[in-house]
C-alpha cells in the first residue's frame, strides 16, 4: 500500500461535526498549519448553510495561529485542552463559546490513553519524513504526538519540507506503560535517551498526506528591557549565592525555564553571570537564548519537548545541525515534564507568575480570578517536584495600576507549599522554612513595588497576629479597587468594612 497524497481541503472533508482531533506540536513548534485552516474554512461553510460544525481539539500545548486562530475565528471549537495562547481562542473561551479545561501537561498523554478525554477520531501530525512502513519523523515539537498516533482511529500527516529530514535522531520517542505495568523512566541525566527516533504506526491508519512548506509560526522575542534585565540578574545572583553556600552542588543542577520574554531574559542572564558554571537544561521549551548559549558552550546539553525559536535561530540550528544534533533532544511532554524525572534530576524550576499573595501562593492562569490567560502549562509539573522552585514576575503591571502582589491571589495554581522563591526586579524573597507571617514580611520587604509597600504593610497589620494573618473582608480589596477605579493604588482598607 503506497502513501496517498491529498490536498488540505481533501483532508478537511474527512473531518465531521463532533469529531475529536489530536494535533501534533508543542507551542507553534511542530504544529500543523494547512489542514486546520482548511477545517476552519469548512466550518464557516457549514455554518453558512445552517449546519452545526464543531470539533474537540486536543494538543500538546499552545499552537500556531493557523490552528487555534483559524478554528477559533470559525467558531469551530467544541472543547479545547490543555493549554492555549491565541488571542482569538482566548476571547472565545472567556466569552463562554468554547469549553476549555486547563491541565498539567505531563498528564495529557496518559489521560488520553486512560480514556478520560473520550474517543480520538483523528491524529493530525506534522512530519519532516514518513515512510511506507509507517515510520513518522517529527519536526520541531513532540507534544502528545506518540500517544495520539497510537490511539486515534486514523491519521492525517502534513509533510513539511521546510524542516530537513536530517532532524531524524533529534527525538527521543517513548510511551510509558500504564499502571500496573509502569516502570521507572531510565533518564538519569538530561542527555540520556529512553526511546527511539521515530513514531511507528500501522501504515493503514495513514489516510492521507498533505505536502507543505511553511515555517513554524513562532513570534520573535522582545528585546530585554530594564525590568526583565533586573529580574534575570536577580535570579542569577540568587543561584550564584546558593552555589557558594553549598546548597547547589558545584557541578550545578539542570535548569527548567518557562516560556516567554522573562524566561528568555533569565536564561541570558544565567549565561552571562560569571558565578554560574556551564549547565544543562531539562525543560519543556527550548527558546532563542538557549541556542546562543549552546553555541557559546555555556549550555552543554538541552532536553526539551519543542524547539520554539525564532526564524533566524532555527536557521542557525539547521545550518549547524550536526553540532546541535549532539546537544539537543526533543521528547514527548509526558517525559520532558515527568515529575519522576524532575525529582530525580533535582531540577531548578524557573517559571512566571501573573500574581502572588503575601504567603507565596501563585496565580499563573486567571486574570482577576475569572478570565483565562493561557493555562497552567507545565509549571505545576516542575514546581511541585523541583529541588528549588522559583517564580518570577515584574512587581507591577498596567503602568503600575496593578500590583503583582496582593493579600490573597484571586486564583491559586501553585500553593505556598510548592513555591520556594519569588523574584522581581525589586529583589528576592526566599520563602523556604518560613512561617506565614515571616513570608509576608519577606515578600513586602523584597519583592513588592515601593508604590504598594505601605498599603500591603497596612493590610498585614490589619490582618492581626494569628498564624496566617488574613482579613476576609479585605483580602480581595485590591482586586475590587481595580475593578472599581482602574488602579489598585487607590485602595483604602477602611472601605472594605463598609
Amino acid at each position: 500500500m503506497g502513501l496517498k497524497f491529498i490536498t488540505a481541503e481533501e483532508a478537511a472533508e474527512y473531518i465531521k461535526h463532533d469529531d475529536v482531533l489530536g494535533f501534533s506540536g508543542f507551542t507553534p513548534a511542530g504544529s500543523v498549519k494547512s489542514i486546520p485552516v482548511a477545517i476552519g474554512n469548512k466550518a464557516k461553510k457549514e455554518h453558512t448553510e445552517g449546519r452545526p460544525f464543531k470539533v474537540g481539539v486536543i494538543t500538546g500545548a499552545s499552537t500556531g495561529d493557523s490552528l487555534d486562530g483559524s478554528l477559533a475565528r470559525a467558531e469551530a471549537v467544541k472543547f479545547r485542552t490543555p493549554y492555549q495562547s491565541n488571542p482569538d481562542l482566548r476571547n472565545l473561551i472567556n466569552a463562554g463559546k468554547a469549553d476549555y479545561f486547563d491541565s498539567h501537561l505531563s498528564v495529557v498523554g496518559q489521560n488520553i490513553r486512560y480514556g478520560f478525554l473520550g474517543k480520538i477520531n483523528w491524529a493530525i501530525i506534522e512530519a519532516c519524513d514518513v515512510t511506507e512502513q509507517g515510520e513518522i519523523v517529527l519536526t520541531t515539537g513532540v507534544g502528545i504526538s506518540p500517544t495520539i498516533c497510537k490511539v486515534a482511529d486514523k491519521i492525517l500527516i502534513e509533510l513539511n519540507s521546510f524542516h530537513p529530514q536530517r532532524l531524524r535522531g533529534m527525538h527521543d520517542i517513548i510511551i510509558v506503560a500504564d499502571p500496573p505495568n509502569r516502570r521507572e523512566i531510565p533518564i538519569y541525566k538530561p542527555s540520556d535517551r529512553a526511546g527511539g527516533e521515530i513514531i511507528k504506526v500501522d501504515p493503514s491508519k495513514i489516510v492521507g498526506i498533505v505536502n507543505t512548506n511553511a515555517p513554524d509560526e513562532v513570534g520573535g522575542f522582545s528585546e530585554t528591557d530594564e525590568i526583565t534585565e533586573k529580574i534575570g540578574h536577580n535570579v542569577a545572583e540568587f543561584l550564584s549565592k546558593e552555589l557558594k553556600l553549598g546548597r547547589i552542588p558545584s557541578s550545578f543542577l539542570p535548569i527548567q525555564s518557562g516560556v516567554g520574554n522573562i524566561a528568555n531574559a533569565v536564561l541570558g542572564a544565567l549565561g552571562r553571570h560569571k558565578g554560574i558554571p556551564d549547565f544543562q537544561m531539562y525543560t519543556e521549551v527550548i527558546q532563542d537564548s538557549v541556542i546562543d548559549l549552546i553555541a557559546e558552550g555555556r549550555i552543554t546539553f538541552a532536553s526539551g519537548c519543542s524547539l520554539t525559536v525564532s526564524r533566524d535561530q532555527l536557521k542557525k540550528v539547521y545550518d549547524n545541525l550536526n553540532y546541535y544534533h549532539n546537544r539537543i533532544v526533543l521528547r514527548p511532554q509526558e517525559i520532558s515534564n515527568s515529575p519522576e524525572v524532575a525529582r530525580r534530576l533535582g531540577i531548578i524550576s524557573i517559571n512566571t507568575a501573573l500574581e502572588a499573595d503575601l504567603f507565596g501562593n501563585v496565580n499563573s492562569t486567571n486574570v482577576m480570578g475569572k478570565k483565562m490567560m493561557n493555562g497552567i502549562g507545565g509549571s505545576g509539573d516542575f514546581t511541585r517536584n523541583a529541588y528549588i522552585s522559583v517564580f518570577t514576575c515584574p512587581s507591577v503591571a498596567k503602568g503600575g495600576k496593578i500590583s503583582a502582589f496582593v493579600p490573597m491571589v484571586s486564583h491559586t495554581d501553585h500553593s505556598e507549599h510548592s513555591v520556594q522563591v519569588l523574584i522581581t526586579e525589586q529583589g528576592i524573597a526566599d520563602l523556604r522554612s518560613k512561617s506565614p507571617k515571616a513570608k509576608m514580611q519577606e515578600i513586602i520587604n523584597n519583592c513588592v513595588h515601593p508604590d504598594y509597600r505601605q498599603a500591603l504593610t497596612e493590610y498585614a497589620n490589619l490582618a492581626g497576629d494569628t498564624h496566617t494573618p488574613c482579613t476576609l473582608s479585605a483580602a480581595f480589596g485590591m482586586h475590587m479597587e481595580y475593578e472599581k477605579s482602574g488602579d489598585m493604588r487607590n485602595i483604602k482598607w477602611g472601605d472594605c468594612f463598609r
